[in-house]
Order: structure tokens, then sequence, then C-alpha cells
């Protein structure tokens, strides 16, 4: 395969088969092309998808590329399937994956103070469904597990990064109710990037299952005392 078409032909087909996002470094040596080649032919898909108004999209999420059906559609879809993900988050569920996403690092005993009930079997819920992961220990705090976000957690919301969480301001209609908010999470933590093979935050092992953790010492601090002081790097135990 030597032409932009049959390398585009190429791509479209290897996204086709793949139920995960694929990033443009992994499909270039697939197609003997550079990793830049590959991009600009992604986003010459993705540009095409939306100019001819096709009934799937092509997106960047978690760190790769991934096909999708058009939001658009969702009406239809919905009538043609019933139901594709019978493991439907609860709302205490979803209470402490926000906790996680926008304060990771953190602790149980910090997600709890936020909640303000045991989160204990909604984080083991969040673990199983692959969103949530055991990122190291705090020293500081008897070597709690420190839990943050995973590349499913980014694919599942359609988000590049951590980064691209919406502002905490976007969800208090009033004053109020956003230094509610400000003194449950304390300061923010530090975003954690679980984009795979992406440098700084934490990446993924495909090989190991495991994590190279970077964690700054600027969490800031908790709603209670479980996490009120900083965590210097040192103080992090990596799990495998």
């Amino acid at each position: 395969m030597t032409t932009p078409g049959k390398h585009k032909s190429a791509l479209e087909a290897l996204l086709f088969v793949s139920d995960e996002p694929v990033s443009a470094a992994r499909l270039s040596k697939i197609l003997e092309i550079t990793p830049s080649e590959a991009d600009a032919l992604l986003t010459d898909l993705q540009q095409e998808y939306a100019e001819d108004e096709r009934g799937f999209q092509l997106r960047e999420v978690a760190g790769g590329w991934r096909l999708y059906t058009h939001p658009g559609l969702n009406d239809v879809i919905e009538a043609w399937v019933l139901s594709w993900d019978t493991r439907k988050l609860s709302q205490a569920a979803l209470e402490a994956l926000s906790v996680i996403a926008y304060k990771q690092p953190v602790t149980r005993a910090g997600v709890n103070a936020v909640r303000g009930v045991n989160s204990e079997g909604v984080i083991s819920s969040l673990i199983e469904k692959g969103l949530v992961r055991e990122l190291g220990r705090d020293a500081r705090q008897s070597n709690a597990i420190l839990y943050g976000t995973t590349s499913t957690f980014l694919e599942k919301f359609g988000l590049k990064s951590t980064s691209d969480l919406p502002p905490l301001e976007d969800f208090a209609p009033d004053a109020s109710t956003r230094e509610v908010i400000e003194e449950r999470l304390g300061a923010p933590a530090k975003q954690i990037d679980a984009d795979d093979g992406a440098t700084g935050g934490f990446d993924v092992d495909a090989e190991n299952g495991g994590f190279d953790v970077d964690v700054d010492a600027d969490y800031g601090a908790d709603a209670s005392d479980a996490f009120a002081d900083e965590v210097e790097p040192e103080q992090i135990d990596v799990v495998d």
C-alpha cells in the first residue's frame, strides 16, 4: 500500500475491528508509515465523516482513535438495542467516581470525607468496571491506598485526558454552592492523565499491567484530616 487512499482504507478496517482506542503510533507501525502521516490521515478521515454526516464518527480519546456512532442517532440506536451495558452506574458510584476524577490521587477516606458516607463498596464496584484502579499508597496515612481513574474512564466519557474534565464551577448554580464544592474538595489535585503511552501522569504498562506513577507534591488540603497534609513524591509507594 503506497497511496493515501489505500492507507485510509486500511486505517478504517483496523479501527473497525478494534474494540479499544488505537494510537496513531501503533497504526503507523502496521502500515509502515510515520506516526505523523498516520495522524494526518486519521484527522482527514475524522473531517470527512463529519462533512458527509455519516452515521459514525472518528474520535481521539484516551490516547488513541476509535469509531463511534453519531450522537444525533442515539434515539434510533436505542430503539434497536435495548441496552448495551447492563452494569450502569448507581448515583453513589457516580458520586465516588466524580470525587476520584477531580481529586486523584485520593484515598478512600478522602472520598468518604467528600461524600459523607462509606465508599468502600462503590469504589470496589468502580474498580471491577475498570474505571478506577489503585495508583499507590500514602505513607503518611498508614499506607492508605491511593485511587485514580483509568484510560477506560477516559474512553467511556469521551475524554482525551483528565484535563478535559469540565470545570467544577459548571456544576455550581450560585456562589454559595461553589463555596461548598470548594470546601468539600479543598484545593484541586493535580490532573493525572491516563493516556496510553502519554508522558507525565501515569502510564499504562500493557504488557505487565502496571503503572509508572509521576505524582506532584501539591495536592492541596482535603475536606477533612484524612488528606489534610501535602504528600511528597517520596511518600508514595507505587503498586505494581
